[in-house]
């Protein structure tokens, strides 16, 4: 299987107490999903990743480009059930 590049996102944040963006909204492809589940986040040396569940149930990691500050959506998987979809970019 190729590879396939990372598809740019809209992502609206809320910002803490410590002004950390924190992801509450995405939106692709025609598609609005709001975060219903923050799972994890870690630090790359040019990213920030974000692992979440839409309200779609979906699972998804994005990742915020610190030097472009451009979002990416990188792994989708659709909620099992509903139909069996996985993406990886």
């Amino acid at each position: 299987m190729g590879k396939v590049a990372p598809i740019e996102i809209k992502v609206s944040c809320y910002a803490g107490y410590r002004g950390e963006e924190t992801p509450r909204r995405l939106e692709f492809d025609h598609r609005h999903i709001k975060v219903h589940a923050l799972l994890d986040q870690w630090l790359a040396p040019d990213h920030r990743y974000f692992k979440l569940r839409g309200d779609d149930g979906a699972d998804y990691i994005i990742r915020h480009d610190t030097i472009s500050m451009r979002w990416e959506l990188i792994f989708y998987h659709c909620a099992p059930s509903g139909p069996h979809e996985t993406m990886a970019v």
